[in-house]
Parts: C-alpha cells; structure tokens; sequence
C-alpha cells in the first residue's frame, strides 16, 4: 500500500524556533503483510502539542521523552480506525488511539501501543479523545484536583496562563466546575480573550500583548490569587506569583514560553520568584499526568460526561491534510490555535 508519512527532516537546535521545513512529507510502501501483534490502522486525526518541541532536540531534557530521529517518522497522539489485526483483543473497524501514534495516513503499529475507545464517550467527536477526553483532558483535571486543592465555598480565584489553548481551555472550566469563585485567563489576542469570556464561562481575560498584566490582575483578582495554573512560564508566571496568597498553590504544568531555549525542565526562576514563593510558603510542583495512571479511566468518565451535558465546551483548531503537519505546528508553538490544535486526515 502507498501510503504519505511526515519525518523530521532536520532539527532547530536547542535555541532556535522551529519552521515548518524541519519536517518532510514522504511517499513511502506499506506492507499488509502483518506480523504476529501487529494492526493496521487508518489515521483519521493526529495531534500536534507544546511538549513535541523537546523531541526535536537530540537531547529530550526529559527522561521520560524519546527524541524524534531524523528521517524517521515523527509520532506523537493519534486516533484512527482498525482495517486489520493480527492482534487479540483489536478488530476491523474498532477506533482506536495512542500517544505513539505514526505520523502516517495509514501505519503498521504493535498492538500494546492501541488503546480501543468507546464512541458514544464524545457523542462521535472523535478528535476530543486527543483533547478534552484524552491526555489533554487528563492533564487540566488530575492537575486541578492533585496540585490546586480548590475546596468549594472557600472563596478562591484562579488563574491560567496559556488560557485559550488545548490544556488552559478545559482546566480554566474545570476551576469553574470545582468551586473556584473568580477564573481569570491570560492569552494572546482579543478574539481569545472573547472566547475565554463568553463561551467558556471564565470571569475575566487579560490580553499579555496588549494589557499592562500586572495592573489588570489586580483589578480582575482584588482577593489575590490562590491557584495558578501555569502552562507558559517566563514573564507572565513571574508576574503571577507575585500576586500569588499566602499557602496558595501553582499547578506547574508546562512552559512553552521557554521550549525554544537551552535550559532545563522546569526552567530556574529569578530570584525575586523564588523567594515569592518561599516566603508565602506557596507549593510549585511539577506535575506529570503519567505519575496518575491509576486515576485515569475514573477521570476520563468525569470528562465525557461533563463534555456530553455541555459543562465543558471543547475548542479545536482544526488543519486538513497531512502534509500541513509541520505548519500546524508551529502555528500552536507560535499561539496560532484556540482550543486543541488537531490535524484531520480523512473521514
């Protein structure tokens, strides 16, 4: 079978920012020869996502991250459809996702890297298992309930930088759903700012590039800020925490201001942060989704139906065709998308 796959073609390099000419659109042959274990599947949606940048490098800076190789294709989230198995457990037609999923319109995995998904959990979206019910989702909710410690009734205002994106979107409304009293979004440009507002429910946005931040975080958050969930880091977090209470709680979830630099994970803070912190004993630990994998299948159902009632409202961004992969990416690295980032490859 003839089938188009995207590989990296060449690195940006610990400090430069990639361009869509780092990855390359191949024809290659697939064999439907499968071996024993193996399914072939079909790629109906792939994901593109901040942490891909560090599998840019030759040297991840995270244990837990592989580099991508060059001339290699690149894999990251995927949900497709099964065309055949050799595998127990996978059948045609059954949809299916990973977060290793191939960079191809149609691919040859090892079935212990499939998971199979019920449908009717995102009422046939079937790209909300990449966001809102997927790792994304996974990520705003085990963030919010293992870091944020919001308690209802307790009069607590949040905060989320890189608000209108995949991960900011769903944990801005789960603050909301939670019992947070006041959610106030930091994001990029006005139509974000009115997306945050009026359809997701925030309390208030602050546009970094065009507001004076610090004086409108203290006109949206006269009370302080008590839960910080922080997807940017740099600038913005420092002016954040400066306006952080007493034992309040940062979620630290990512840092996409800092990816294009060489420094490591999660970069230092300045000084006058770290003595913020340490003076008003606020807790800023790292969080990784995948120390929780005994909460996830009960996180996943709370998702659905949250997003099913219509109490989470999903955002995407959506590009057609795989050989817009590399300019999809780099449009989120750059702030490009509202909501989830995916690329859709067929029906």
């Amino acid at each position: 079978m003839q089938v188009q796959r995207v590989v990296l073609s060449s690195r940006p390099g610990k400090n430069g920012a990639p361009v869509p000419e780092n990855f390359r659109l191949e024809e290659t042959t697939l064999s439907l020869d499968l071996k024993d274990g193996e399914v072939l599947v079909r790629t109906l949606f792939l994901s593109v996502d901040p942490y891909m940048r560090c599998r840019m490098n030759e040297d991840t800076g995270a244990e837990y991250l592989t580099p991508w190789q060059l001339s290699e294709s690149v894999d990251g989230g995927g949900v497709g459809v099964v065309k055949s198995s050799r595998c127990s457990g996978f059948s045609e037609g059954d949809v299916v996702t990973s977060f290793n999923w191939p960079w191809q319109t149609h691919s040859a995995v090892k079935g212990n890297i499939l998971q199979k998904v019920d449908p009717q959990l995102v009422d046939g979206h079937l790209s909300y298992f990449l966001g809102a019910v997927g790792m994304t989702g996974l990520t705003a909710l085990l963030g919010m309930r293992e870091k944020g410690h919001v308690t209802k009734g307790a009069n607590q205002t949040m905060v989320v930088s890189g608000a209108a994106g995949a991960c900011g979107s769903i944990a801005g409304q789960i603050g909301r759903l939670d019992g947070c009293v006041r959610v106030v979004g930091i994001c990029g440009s006005e139509e974000k700012c009115r997306a945050l507002v009026e359809d997701l429910g925030f309390s208030a946005a602050i546009n970094y590039r065009r507001d004076d931040v610090p004086a409108k975080l203290r006109e949206c958050c006269p009370d302080g800020v008590d839960v910080y969930f922080d997807n940017v880091g740099g600038a913005v977090s420092d002016t954040v925490i400066a306006q952080m209470n007493n034992s309040s709680h940062v979620i630290l979830c990512g840092q996409i201001s800092q990816y294009n630099k060489d420094v490591p994970y999660p970069p230092p803070l300045s000084e006058e942060t770290q003595e913020a912190l340490r003076s008003k004993n606020i807790t800023r630990e790292r969080f990784m989704v995948l120390n929780y994998m005994d909460k996830m299948e009960a996180a996943l159902l709370q998702l659905s139906q949250w997003v099913k009632s219509g109490q989470i409202k999903v955002l995407e961004t959506v590009v057609n065709g795989i050989e817009n992969m590399g300019v999809a990416f780099c449009s989120m690295m750059n702030g490009g998308n509202v909501g989830k980032q995916i690329i859709k490859l067929s029906e």
